[in-house]
């Protein structure tokens, strides 16, 4: 293949899954300049790794390799800070503020108890809902992001389900 259409069939990639390679580090990280970091980082790799990975895929889609790329990026994130702790800088909630009406603040608030719930849950449980639920991967996709089994991933969720239903109950929110 040459770099034109390699070049091309990338950009393609890029704007298929930025939205969902943005939305997986937000929600990993939990602020938007660390998950424009991340996103960037993670398409730079993938870059460097394209025309292998396509050649790999069997025509499968690239975007469980996508994340499983973010995912890592997003470990030795952690890895990394906790080896030099900084304090954070508080970032704008931008949904607690995009909405006004008492429908959207109860509903805005059940969300919050939900996100805060699943920062809670261990790193393969989150990463899992993550996954299924901000980015909408079905099962076979998760399984190939994380190195698992579709079985193993249907479990995996199912328990993260249940742990975060008991994690919002104990803090308080409704069933």
């Amino acid at each position: 293949m040459d770099k034109a259409e390699l070049d091309r069939q990338f950009s393609d990639l890029y704007r298929a899954h930025l939205r969902d390679v943005y939305s997986y580090a937000y929600y990993r990280v939990g602020n938007h300049h660390d998950a424009e970091d991340l996103t960037e980082q993670t398409f730079l790799q993938a870059y460097r790794h394209f025309e292998r990975a396509s050649a790999e895929s069997d025509g499968r889609p690239l975007r469980p390799w996508l994340i499983r790329i973010a995912h890592n990026l997003a470990a030795n994130l952690y890895r990394d800070r906790s080896r030099r702790p900084q304090t954070p800088i508080e970032d704008t909630d931008a949904l607690r503020t995009m909405h006004t009406t008492e429908d959207l603040v109860e509903g805005r608030d059940e969300l919050a108890r939900i996100l805060d719930g699943v920062k809670d849950l261990p790193d393969d449980r989150r990463e899992a809902v993550i996954m299924r639920f901000a980015l909408g991967m079905d099962n076979r996709e998760i399984a190939r992001a994380l190195g698992r089994t579709d079985g193993a991933t249907k479990v995996l969720l199912h328990r993260a389900i249940k742990q975060l239903e008991e994690i919002v109950v104990a803090k308080g929110g409704a069933r």
